[in-house]
């Protein structure tokens, strides 16, 4: 069968033809992939940033997010069946008895650094026709949401950031997102890519009161669909960093989706009182850039500010972005659509890598 395979040792990308995988294990599930994502981090792989074969291959397939049908189980699964949708989830635990994280099936949070990651690091992704995997890592997705359940991973990478903000929140009395006592907290999302205005939708979704802070002047898609939802959006060209943080009042939580350092440093400056930023974007190694590390500093100390990074996702949020994804489903159908913005075949799964256009591209690669 076909795949979209990158081969680092020849710093080259193409179709390889590969062998269907079989059901072999009692836990085992056989996904025939409907969907697959393109992010930046498939891109950053084909420009030979990283990504790691598998052992004994020289090439890697790609593709870490999504959705397939099952074909086939294993005698002992009990939670999917043939016909059933599943989004499988991207990152495997390391294989060291010490690390707490990977034994808890916590491998986001894995402390050896020895995981493996479909598509990315010694595991062939979900870029190709047929995938087999264990059933633990599987998710089971409502019919109704098809269309739009390749969105699922990119989605839980919102999920958790949400769950550590109110888990780091505990530490004050700040009360519920939506405000029991009359306060909604404010959150600004950082870009507005598929990350950014996914991450909008679940804050939204939440009972934040959103803004979206992106560097193009309107209109946008980006902006259309942040109207959609009921969330403003605002240039960086056109408001300066210091003038958004006057016009937005207190900032209770960023969300950071752009992957820019000075950028999402500069706007920490402006962080609110008892504020929380979370950086999820992964910039490139470029030259120094200037930060104010005396007002940062100063802020963190005296505002009681806190500043996360997360990456990946655990079980948790998988089954959270599901959730979410029916919610979004029903109440901005139109917007969460739209984040698809170009549908590819398998063939031509290069074209999206090579040129970044729109929102999100995915790769069709069965119907």
């Amino acid at each position: 069968m076909k795949a979209a395979a990158v081969y680092p040792g020849k710093h080259s990308t193409g179709l390889a033809n590969i062998d269907e995988p079989k059901v072999m294990g009692p836990h085992e599930v056989k996904l025939r992939i409907l969907t697959v994502g393109v992010c930046g981090t498939d891109r950053e792989i084909c420009a030979f940033e990283y990504g790691e074969p598998p052992s004994g291959f020289d090439y890697l397939v790609l593709g870490h997010e999504s959705i397939g049908e099952v074909v086939e189980v294993g005698p002992e699964v009990s939670t999917l069946k043939p016909g059933d949708l599943a989004v499988p989830m991207v990152r495997r635990p390391c294989n060291h008895p010490e690390c707490a994280a990977c034994r808890a099936g916590r491998q986001d949070f894995c402390y050896t650094g020895d995981y493996t990651e479909r598509g990315i690091k010694e595991r062939h992704g979900f870029m190709t026709e047929l995938v087999v995997d264990e059933e633990v890592y599987m998710n089971k997705m409502p019919a109704d949401l098809r269309e739009i359940g390749v969105l699922t991973e990119p989605l839980t990478i919102a999920e958790k950031a949400l769950e550590q903000v109110l888990a780091v929140q505990k530490r004050l009395p700040w009360g519920c997102p939506g405000g029991e006592v009359g306060y909604c907290h404010k959150a600004v999302v950082l870009g507005a890519g598929p990350v950014g205005l996914l991450g909008a939708m679940a804050l939204k979704n939440a009972g934040f009161d959103v803004v979206v802070y992106s560097k193009r002047p309107a209109p946008n898609t980006g902006a259309e669909i942040a109207a959609k939802i009921g969330v403003k959006y605002i240039s960086s060209q056109e408001t300066p960093i210091d003038k958004f943080a006057l016009e937005t009042g207190n900032i209770d939580v960023v969300y950071e989706a752009v992957g820019a350092s000075q950028f999402a440093f500069d706007v920490l400056k402006v962080l609110g009182t008892n504020g929380l930023f979370v950086l999820t974007g992964v910039p490139s190694i470029h030259a120094p850039v200037t930060v104010d590390t005396d007002t940062i500093m100063r802020n963190m100390v005296l505002k009681n500010q806190a500043l996360i990074g997360t990456v990946n996702a655990g079980k948790q949020a998988f089954e959270s972005a599901i959730a979410d994804l029916g919610a979004f489903n029903r109440k901005w159908p139109d917007a969460v659509r739209a984040l698809i913005t170009a549908r590819y075949p398998l063939d031509r799964f290069q074209d999206p890598i090579e040129s970044h256009e729109g929102i999100k591209s995915v790769i069709e690669i069965a119907k």
